[in-house]
């Protein structure tokens, strides 16, 4: 069981306001808050987001350098997949994938892929 993942975030206040709204969505909580950081819990596992130091924020996060590629959370069903699709579209967030959307994972892998900020691609895939 994973017990929490934090990430460095280039703009906090951002990524507060994304993550916030999406992981809510998936029935996560607000767990901490400080200064420069704000985590969500749901059961035991949390995610952390904290804002980085000026020094390391100019080069920047890329899913394709060594380290996290993505997050990949489960959703409850086809439609709430598909629900989600339609929102982001709505916040007019880049859903990757789209000529094989909602299969870019294969036949039997339905998802939406995604970029939140700092691009880092996020999965919402289907049981």
């Amino acid at each position: 069981m994973l017990h929490h993942v934090e990430i460095n975030v280039t703009d906090l206040n951002k990524a507060s306001e994304f993550w916030g709204w999406f992981l809510s969505e998936l029935k996560y909580e607000v767990y901490q808050e400080w200064d420069r950081g704000i985590s969500w819990k749901f059961n035991t596992t949390y995610i952390v987001f904290v804002q980085a130091e000026e020094k390391f924020i100019k080069s920047g996060y890329h899913r394709s350098r060594v380290g996290l590629n993505h997050l990949a959370f489960y959703a409850e069903s086809r439609e709430q997949v598909d629900q989600m699709t339609a929102k982001l579209k709505e916040r007019d967030l880049t859903i990757l994938y789209q000529d094989r959307h909602p299969f870019a994972g294969g036949t039997d892998h339905y998802a939406v892929f995604f970029e939140g900020p700092d691009r880092m691609k996020v999965e919402l895939v289907a049981p």
